[in-house]
């Protein structure tokens, strides 16, 4: 598959921007990126991330660090600023404005829609519907896919959110199959760690037009680090690092994911992983004996999907004993349907009592 072929002509054409960084090594006299040459901050950590200097465009030991994680090649990986850099490099890469259109399938993530609003792309939608379990209709998918020249993005989310649904990898290829030498099929594993299947990373051995996305914002519990990782064949790659910002990562951030992927850090992300399914376990146990639910379905991720009678006055209730719940009755297909994410043991319990309250006021 020609990946440059379904680009934007005016990406592969075009000369990228090279840093200091990428264009010089960083060790010895460093005149040639007009930074301060030591910190003002008398401070050792400072000091020891070199704060006064720009970091690596792609740290190498993060790279490296990612690659093992993901069990993947480092050509085929590209660090971002969360999963979110990876959406909007792919939209503005992959879709000419006015002209080429993203598939997704909602209710899913918003980012997908807003990254395609910016880039002046259209939006192409195949709806999960509730009566369906909000499965994806892959009949319908492939027919739209064949009917629609301009897709270039297919986002499909494995487990999917907000509804907590699994892209199954027979279904996947068959989307990839109908999108070779036409659209990049772009799978988002956010979750994929709190479920029972396996990553999909080493399909794109196999498949040019697989990307997939993966973060350190869930399982690997370092939202606030912002890492994201872009999976995907090296032309891929090679296109997203010509509009990626010069220094994507800060030295903090590049110190953080390290840290937070270092030592026993499998072994604490597979106990806190373990916790999860228990406690999601818990509260499906919780929210199967109250009659006012009247319904919730079953997820793969760390939260769940309900539906109440009044999502607003759920939501206000819990707000008013300090715990913050999700509102998703304004979206599409999601009418009084709130997300609660699976907390502590502790912050369950807050939930469950503040719920109990609820229903028994109604």
């Amino acid at each position: 598959m020609d990946i440059e072929a379904i680009a934007r002509p005016e990406i592969v054409a075009m000369k990228p921007y090279v840093s200091a960084r990428s264009s010089a090594a960083a060790d010895g006299i460093l005149l040639n990126a007009n930074e301060a040459p030591f910190p003002h901050v008398d401070d050792m950590e400072w000091r020891r991330l070199a704060l006064n200097r720009y970091p690596s465009p792609q740290p190498a030991r993060l790279k490296s660090r990612m690659a093992e994680l993901y069990a993947v090649p480092e050509s085929k990986v590209l660090v971002t600023r969360g999963s979110d850099e990876g959406i909007d490099l792919l939209t503005r890469v992959f879709c000419r404005p006015g002209r080429d259109a993203i598939l997704e399938c909602t209710p899913c993530f918003g980012m997908y829609r807003i990254a395609a609003a910016i880039q002046g792309a259209k939006v192409i939608d195949v709806p999960r519907l509730p009566e369906q379990g909000f499965r994806i209709d892959f009949t319908s998918l492939g027919n739209v896919i064949d009917e629609q020249p301009d897709i270039r993005l297919v986002f499909l989310t494995t487990p999917n959110n907000p509804t907590g649904d699994l892209v199954e990898r027979q279904d996947l290829e068959t989307v990839l199959e109908a999108c070779l030498d036409k659209a990049l099929v772009v799978l988002d594993e956010a979750y994929i760690e709190f479920c029972t299947a396996e990553s999909a990373c080493d399909l794109v051995d196999k498949w040019p037009n697989l990307v997939i996305l993966r973060t350190l914002s869930k399982a690997w519990a370092a939202a606030g680090v912002r890492c994201g990782t872009v999976i995907a064949d090296p032309a891929v790659i090679g296109l997203l690092q010509r509009v990626i910002a010069p220094y994507p990562l800060a030295a903090t951030a590049i110190d953080a994911a390290l840290q937070a992927t270092s030592g026993d850090a499998i072994e604490r992300k597979e106990k806190f992983v373990a916790s999860v399914k228990q406690g999601r376990a818990d509260l499906q146990a919780f929210l199967s004996a109250c009659d006012w639910v009247e319904t919730w379905w079953e997820s793969e991720a760390n939260f769940i999907l309900l539906r109440v009678a009044d999502a607003g006055g759920l939501v206000s209730w819990c707000a008013a004993r300090g715990i913050r719940i999700r509102d998703f009755s304004s979206q599409p297909q999601l009418e009084g349907c709130v997300r609660l994410t699976i907390g502590s043991d502790d912050e369950l319990l807050a939930l469950k009592s503040a719920m109990q309250a609820y229903g028994e006021q109604l």
